[in-house]
């Protein structure tokens, strides 16, 4: 009788990947950094294992929006105080910090449960081409048209 396996958390083969943000919009970037954290390319993908891999954006403040959304969009934070609702646009905020742009994305395509902290600290994202982590020697994957 065959069983069905389930991956161990001490089985876990994790990778480092380095996506560009300057060569795609922002959601089509979220996505595929979405993806490589859940791991759900894997073949031994388990929802309830965090068995994802570690993921590199570079040039964040190169960032690629489309549509009117640089004036349009907002994110929003709140004091717990009366009346302390502060609000920014999305060209104000890419302007203040690219980076929290990126990682409230990403964070927004993650499921929603005791996982999801674990798997944003393995989101490294720099507003610059220069990184810290040529040693994990990651991979680079082109999100330009045609590839994947």
């Amino acid at each position: 009788m065959n069983k069905t396996y389930s991956i161990k958390p001490k089985d876990i083969n994790r990778q480092w990947y380095l996506l560009d943000a300057s060569e795609v919009t922002l959601g089509r970037l979220s996505t595929k950094a979405a993806k490589l954290l859940l791991g759900k390319d894997k073949p031994q993908y388990s929802h309830h294992i965090d068995c994802g891999d570690y993921v590199i954006i570079i040039n964040a403040n190169k960032l690629k929006i489309t549509g009117n959304k640089l004036k349009t969009k907002g994110y929003y934070r709140h004091s717990q105080h009366p009346g302390g609702l502060h609000s920014r646009t999305l060209d104000e905020q890419i302007v203040k910090d690219p980076t929290e742009v990126i990682a409230h994305s990403v964070k927004g395509m993650l499921p929603p449960n005791k996982l999801a902290s674990a798997r944003m600290k393995r989101l490294k994202i720099y507003s610059g081409s220069e990184h810290s982590h040529m040693p994990q020697q990651p991979t680079v994957i082109s999100l330009k048209k045609g590839n994947s």
